[in-house]
């Protein structure tokens, strides 16, 4: 199977052989078709194996593994265990309503045209205080949690659009729809990531039966 790893290695493996021939026998590049053939291998080759090493680091930051890497992620990532269904991304992730395996993505990338790249770029930042800078006492989203990324999903379905908290008062939906009242609001679904307290709640053993 071609992943994008071994396509790396592939680009980088024939553009070394291709330099080789070059530097072993120099003529090759006296002619039109050796000129060519350097081009491809000094630039072409190169380029190619730069884009699928991106592309395939890009993949892998979007796993749930990447982002709870730092020390510093992980109690949040412990806060995805917690039994007790008031906390939002833990009942997400108990009940596979966001793939497990790329559950901080699902949650926290702007459903936007660059949302994907936007998300990438705030990532790049991480790391540069992961490594370099000084990491904040406090950790805290970029701007507001918006709406749009809980009605990706659930705008539609029955559960939301029929629920019983959201149809108290006619205005309630149209207010969740436009983003003027968050779904993270108090006396709404705000007990997000409690990691404050994690450690007095009680666990789900996942896989235990």
């Amino acid at each position: 199977m071609l992943t994008p790893t071994n396509l790396v290695a592939l680009f980088v493996i024939l553009a070394a052989a291709m330099a080789a021939v070059i530097v072993i026998k120099p003529s090759v590049i006296a002619t039109k078709a050796g000129k060519i053939f350097a081009f491809a291998a000094l630039l072409v080759i190169p380029a190619l194996a730069g884009w699928a090493g991106l592309s395939a680091h890009v993949e892998k930051s979007k796993e749930t593994e990447f982002c709870l890497s730092c020390h510093v992620m992980t109690p949040y990532g412990k806060s995805l265990h917690i039994d007790d269904r008031a906390h939002i991304p833990a009942v997400h992730y108990q009940n596979h309503l966001v793939p497990h395996d790329r559950a901080c993505f699902t949650c926290h990338t702007t459903y936007t045209m660059f949302g994907d790249y936007n998300a990438k770029l705030h990532g790049l930042r991480h790391i540069y205080i992961q490594y370099i800078g000084t990491m904040p006492q406090h950790i805290k989203l970029y701007s507001p949690y918006n709406n749009r990324e809980c009605l990706h999903c659930h705008e539609g379905a029955r559960s939301f659009e029929e629920g019983a908290m959201h149809n108290l008062d006619p205005a309630t939906l149209p207010a969740i729809k436009s983003n003027k009242l968050s779904c993270v609001s108090s006396g709404c679904h705000e007990t997000v990531h409690d990691v404050a307290n994690a450690n007095k709640q009680t666990f789900w053993k996942e896989g235990a039966k």
